[in-house]
Parts: C-alpha cells; sequence; structure tokens
C-alpha cells in the first residue's frame, strides 16, 4: 500500500505589518480585514505577536471566524514561559492558560512552538521535565538559539515524545536539518540578517526539494517566513508555495 503523503503548510510568522500595505495587501484595506485577506493567500499563519502578551478570548474566537474551516494557526509561546521561567516547573499556570486560549481554535488549532533565548544553554533534564508537563492534545515544537541544544542526547530526547526540533534558519544560531517527530517545522528568518532579505530562488528551489521529501514520506510539514522586513515573508512564502505546486 502507498504511504499516504503529508499536507505542506506554508506562511508567514504574523501579519500585522505596515510594509506590507502595497507589495502584499491591497493599500485600501482596512487593518481589521487582513487576516482575512492573508487566509485566502496561505493556509496557515503562525501567531506571533502571543509571545509578547495574552489575547483575549474574544480575539482568538476573532481569529477563528475569520478563517476557512482548514486554515491552521500555529502558536509561538509566551516568552514568560521561554524566557522568563526558562521552562521551569514553575510554568503550569501559564502553559494551562495557553491551552484554553489554544483550544478557542477548534481545529484550526496548529503545532505550539518554544523559542528559548540565545542565552540558555542545553539542560536535557529541563526539557524532560517540561515536556512532561505538556498536554498531550497538541504538537510542539522547540527552537534553540544556544548551539549547545543541537546535541544526539537533545535529539534523543525530542523523538522519544514526538516533538520536533524547529529547523531554523537563523543568522546567529542555524540548526541542522534534523527531524524528531513524525512533522516538520521550519522558519526561515532572513538571508539578511534579522527578518531582512529575500530567499534566492535558489534557496527555496533546495527547500522545495527537501520539503517534498518529508511529504512523499508522510510527514506534514510547517513553514513559516519571518523575514517581514519589506515584504520580503509573504513574498517568499507565495514563491515556495508555487514551488511546492509544481511538484
Amino acid at each position: 500500500m502507498r504511504k499516504k503523503k503529508g499536507r505542506v503548510l506554508i506562511g508567514t510568522s504574523g501579519w500585522h505589518y505596515a510594509s506590507w500595505r502595497g507589495p502584499f495587501f491591497p493599500s485600501e484595506l482596512m487593518v481589521k480585514h487582513q487576516l482575512q485577506f492573508y487566509a485566502t493567500q496561505f493556509e496557515t499563519t503562525e501567531l506571533n505577536g502571543v509571545f509578547y502578551r495574552m489575547p483575549s478570548e474574544s480575539t482568538v474566537e476573532n481569529w477563528r471566524e475569520q478563517t476557512a474551516k482548514d486554515f491552521i494557526f500555529a502558536w509561538k509561546a509566551s516568552k514568560y514561559i521561554t524566557h522568563w521561567k526558562r521552562l521551569s516547573e514553575k510554568s503550569p499556570n501559564s502553559l494551562k492558560l495557553m491551552e484554553q486560549r489554544i483550544a478557542l481554535l477548534g481545529a484550526k488549532a496548529g503545532p505550539v512552538l518554544f523559542q528559548l533565548p540565545p542565552n540558555f544553554s542545553a539542560n536535557p533534564d529541563r526539557l524532560k521535565h517540561f515536556i512532561g508537563m505538556l498536554s498531550p492534545r497538541y504538537r510542539y515544537v522547540f527552537e534553540f538559539r544556544h548551539p549547545s541544544w543541537y546535541a544526539a542526547e537533545i535529539f534523543r530526547i525530542l523523538a522519544r515524545h514526538n516533538v520536533a526540533l524547529c529547523i531554523s534558519d537563523h543568522h546567529d544560531a542555524p540548526s541542522p536539518w534534523e527531524q524528531t517527530a513524525d512533522f516538520v517545522y521550519l522558519r526561515g528568518h532572513g538571508p539578511g540578517g534579522r527578518y531582512s532579505g529575500h530567499y534566492s530562488s535558489a534557496t527555496l528551489k533546495k527547500w522545495s526539494q527537501t520539503i517534498g521529501g518529508w511529504r512523499s514520506a508522510g510527514s506534514d510539514v510547517f513553514v513559516y517566513f519571518d523575514n517581514d522586513q519589506k515584504s520580503a515573508a509573504p513574498l517568499d512564502a507565495a514563491k515556495l508555495r508555487a514551488m511546492q505546486a509544481g511538484l
């Protein structure tokens, strides 16, 4: 029996960027309608603003209602959990609140991303304990920005719990392209440094071929572009999406 192919979802990290008006959003489009427009171009987005502030229930419900039934929201966990508490055992209340908000998305809830700060070096025991606190209801991803995390022991911990290593094209701490779960999560932060620059067609073609291999093997693949300056993210996402459609 032929293995069922995975689903490839490509989008951007958020959509509220003033510089996107014109190159991506129609110039006359009201801000409150931007998500609706975005959802006509892409099937997923990574909720980046929730990293800084927990949204109200009505805000999350509004996001859900503005998008098609098969739209997927990835959720970037609060920096209170990752940067302030640093995955400590004091995080349960924050995790519970986050999970309550995510639940409002219903079937549109996608992976939950934990992005660690660059000064947080590898701590396998803390990682194991923290993963043990997570609800089995969702898929989880860890983006490490200290190179000490890129080690076989860490990969084994992630794989044991079906948690994805974020494949991160980050200028300071690029990750290995290591798959540790039954899905893949890729973030493009921009080739020009912090959130800037367009990816070349050659780079995107290489990514597309690798993504195609994961998809053929049955893995769902989530790709988010974070190079938001000068509308690079939605333009690169659209280009990669077109390449995938041509495979």
